[in-house]
């Protein structure tokens, strides 16, 4: 997502805030950032601080003549190629909605042919309000997409729906409209991601180091190729990506069964989480006080959902497992090829520098029963594509 040229269109609204950060970010990133402002929206953020961030002059007055004639509403609205409207407030979402355009901002939006993303943020109760629902359900049915509302504590007090979403949020649902190549469109993936914990007692539990990172690339990757991404992920920080749907567990007895009641649903399932092999035979349903003596705690092996999916697995279905060792990787990681009956395992070893648990990086061998590819040290967003580009491959 570079070279793109991007309008950011800022209404009245305290949310006005973040987009300071979107606009820097977008920019860093080596796009063409324009804003504009409604006269409202200079009472949050003067317009010097996004002029100084998009390196481009913010645009405000339609009746303005000292400025180029190039960035008046017409030719900005021609070379977009994607207006934002964020925050996006009640008053603004019903111009668009009903074609009125009376300010800059909504001349050009109007005028506009790229997509555009709508960002609400306002209070909980107009939010709700059926008016700006109904027109919220115009601007989807224009083509309009729009990004869903955070819960939360409210600048006017109240705790609810109307947040606007992080910065980030709103750049990974750019990103993904900006992917043009939807190979995947049309397919349901499934992925697992992160650990999961197995209880000891109320207070302790055993888990593993993973992050989700790699399970996550995976579901963003898969959103951006077209797909319909279910992310079934253990205890872990990361922010859902937009347009995915989350289901989050905690155990591998919860996670096993999450992922195969959908099996049959989906036409690729990615198995990156980390899942425990053995969880405590028994659960204390007190916390365990400490003594002087040593303590054991009988362990039982847990479900293995990559060899159950396996054995029920249909031909249309791919099946993608994950292997991580400190030792004989490939030896071991093609033996579980075999014996779970997957089409592809994906092997990587702790022993490599820049792979494994919690880094930003990591490198994999691809293993299908006729073949093998090695790949470099790349970031677990492009070992993600990589591995998605095996969904469509027969062999």
């Amino acid at each position: 997502m570079k070279n793109k040229c991007i309008v950011i269109g800022v209404s009245g609204g305290i949310a006005a805030y973040k987009i300071c950060t979107l606009v820097s970010s977008l920019k860093k990133k080596g796009n063409d950032v324009h804003v504009l402002m409604t006269k409202s929206a200079t009472e949050f953020v003067g317009p010097l601080t996004f002029q100084t961030l998009s390196q481009n002059r913010v645009i405000l007055d339609m009746f303005s003549v000292d400025f180029e004639v190039d960035v008046h509403h017409i030719s900005l609205a021609k070379k977009a190629d994607l207006f934002v409207l964020a925050p996006a407030s009640a008053n603004i979402i019903a111009k668009v909605a009903n074609g009125i355009a009376d300010d800059m901002l909504t001349t050009t939006f109007l005028a506009a042919t790229c997509p555009k993303v709508i960002v609400p943020a306002m209070n909980t109760n107009m939010l709700e309000n059926p008016i700006t629902q109904e027109n919220l359900e115009k601007c989807r049915k224009y083509g309009m997409h729009i990004l869903e509302s955070g819960d939360g504590y409210l600048a006017c007090g109240d705790v609810g729906k109307g947040r606007l979403p992080e910065a980030e949020e709103i750049e990974d649902a750019i990103e993904g409209l900006f992917e043009k190549d939807h190979f995947l469109k049309g397919k349901k993936i499934m992925i697992s991601a992160g650990p999961t914990r197995e209880d000891i007692d109320p207070v302790r539990y055993i888990t593993n180091h993973s992050s989700g990172k790699m399970g996550f690339a995976l579901a963003k990757a898969a959103r951006n190729a077209g797909a319909e991404v279910t992310l079934v992920s253990g205890p872990c920080n990361l922010k859902t990506p937009s347009g995915i749907e989350r289901i989050e567990v905690s155990s591998a007895e919860e996670m096993a069964k999450e992922i195969i009641d959908r099996q049959e649903e989906n036409d690729v399932i990615i198995l990156a989480a980390a899942v425990a092999d053995y969880r405590p035979k028994e659960k204390a349903l007190e916390k365990m006080k400490k003594s002087d003596d040593d303590l054991s705690i009988s362990l039982v092996r847990t479900k293995d959902i990559l060899k159950t999916l396996g054995e029920k697995k249909k031909k249309h279905q791919i099946l993608i497992g994950f292997a991580m060792e400190t030792e004989n990787l490939l030896e071991n990681a093609q033996k579980k090829l075999v014996t779970k009956n997957v089409d592809y395992i994906v092997a990587n070893s702790l022993r490599e520098e820049g792979a494994g648990f919690g880094v930003d990086t990591n490198k994999v061998t691809i293993l299908s029963i006729n073949k093998k590819e090695e790949l470099p040290l790349l970031s677990k967003e492009e070992v993600a594509e990589r591995i998605l580009a095996y969904c469509t491959k027969g062999e």
